[in-house]
């Protein structure tokens, strides 16, 4: 099968953060950017799969629009003319929002996701909705891995992901249940933001299990998944400013970083090990601490514990539709809501108690260590179509609700890429971002020159 040739050289392929330089500088306008992604999407999306629709028109007017802002010296900030792609979860005044389900379709929402909406008023383009696997579950998504249009590229935040990765778009939105958005980021070789949950409001995001959503994103650059950041909470919460003075490793001597002593590295590959020690080393070199840490004892059995929520959750959400729709639904989301219906109220009550218990447990063990590191998977992606691979190092910190971030960190080798887990405390997400420039501008290039099959 044949792929996409080289990325571009060009404006569709700068970072987040050098487009908005550039168009503050007056070197292009928000216009010539927004041209320029929907020209590489129209070269490339259909090998790739990554939109389940656009919105061209009213991406170049609004393009021109926040151009013309820009020329009477009103400047609505970094994301000001940068077009962006939306998980097709989120709510979108206007534009159809089906999570990829039949049930869904034409359901058209009048107004925006908070999230969405904080995008726009920052002044991000939104170019369409990214394709997601159905209702955000395990049923793959047609989207193929643009580093390799054999493999998959994870998901359920499939679209978003591959659209990121081939230069479609400066960044987008997805959302984390299990491993939504940490996992397709390592596969596809790109950065993948899991904010602590509630950090960025849920408000207009169709649920999976309500407990355990996050909102967040994807980004090719830790600096860019900042700026994204800072624009969906609206400035409130985070200053993504703070991270650009000076070098990221600056003062990072005081931080420890955690291996834990187990679940981990016990289930990676040996490619992946190799990779990770390697990670370790490039972080000692920052100065940075590095040690064991003892998982609370209670942490399988808080994650598991985060299994049961999730199905009784998805139960919960889907009960009426799936009653009299059954034949709409595919397979593995079927089997999970079917699962979700024969949960007691009363094991429901106790597995959220377990939860509440070993969050706490995680807590103090934060006091111990200030990140904990992890492979972002087991494996590089696996190939084919037929899954979106293994989230199972992603779930605990969903489950816990603590932030995590996936940083490329080399590839397999079959070229294609593997991710660095780093994961901080509760509300700690300036210092995991800037433990991410960091490591960032030490690893060694992760981009590929093509998108080879």
């Amino acid at each position: 099968m044949s792929a996409p040739e080289d990325f571009p050289a060009e404006i569709e392929g700068l970072t987040l953060q050098a487009a908005s330089e550039r168009i503050h500088s007056g070197e292009i306008t928000p216009a010539d950017v927004t041209r320029a992604v929907l020209r590489r999407i129209d070269e490339i999306e259909p090998q790739i799969l990554a939109w389940a629709r656009l919105c061209p028109e009213q991406a170049l007017a609004d393009a021109e629009r926040l151009t013309q802002m820009l020329r009477e010296g009103r400047d609505l900030g970094p994301l000001h003319g940068i077009p962006i792609g939306v998980k097709d979860v989120y709510h979108t005044a206007g534009i159809e929002t089906s999570a990829g389900s039949s049930i869904l379709k034409g359901f058209v929402p009048e107004r925006d996701a908070e999230a969405v909406k904080n995008l726009r008023s920052a002044g991000a383009i939104i170019l369409g909705k990214t394709i997601t696997t159905e209702f955000a579950f395990l049923d793959p998504a047609p989207t193929r891995n643009p580093r390799n249009l054999d493999y998959t590229p994870g998901g359920p935040s499939s679209g978003s992901a591959a659209a990121v990765a081939a230069s479609m778009c400066y960044g987008a939105l997805g959302t984390q249940t299990g491993g939504s958005i940490l996992r397709p980021a390592a596969y596809c070789g790109i950065v993948g933001l899991k904010p602590t949950c509630d950090l960025i409001s849920r408000e207009g995001i169709i649920p999976l299990a309500w407990s355990l959503d996050h909102a967040g994103l994807l980004a090719r650059t830790v600096a860019d998944a900042a700026l994204l950041l800072e624009g969906m909470v609206n400035g409130v919460s985070f200053h993504a400013a703070a991270l650009f003075g000076g070098s990221p490793a600056e003062g990072l001597g005081q931080f420890t970083v955690g291996i834990p002593d187990r679940y981990f590295l016990e289930k990676a590959d040996d490619e992946t090990k190799v990779a990770f020690f390697g990670a370790m080393d490039a972080l000692l070199g920052l100065g940075l601490k590095v040690c064991a840490v003892r998982l609370p004892a209670s942490f399988e059995e808080g994650v598991e514990a985060g299994s049961l929520t999730f199905r009784v959750e998805a139960a919960a959400f889907h009960e009426e539709w799936f009653r009299s729709r059954r034949g709409e639904y595919p397979p593995k989301l079927a089997e999970l809501v079917e699962a979700g219906l024969s949960v007691s109220v009363t094991a429901y009550a106790r597995a959220q108690q377990t939860r509440r218990a070993a969050t706490a447990q995680m807590r103090e063990c934060f006091r111990r260590v200030d990140f904990i590191v992890t492979p972002a998977t087991p494996a590089a992606a696996p190939k084919g179509l037929s899954s979106t691979g293994d989230y199972t190092f992603n779930s605990p910190f969903s489950t816990f609700g603590l932030p995590a971030l996936s940083v490329p960190m080399g590839a397999a080798a079959n070229g294609l890429p593997l991710g660095l887990q780093l994961v901080a405390g509760h509300f700690r997400e300036e210092a995991l971002l800037r433990l991410g420039m960091a490591f960032e501008a030490v690893s060694p290039p992760h981009l590929p020159a093509k998108l080879d099959t």
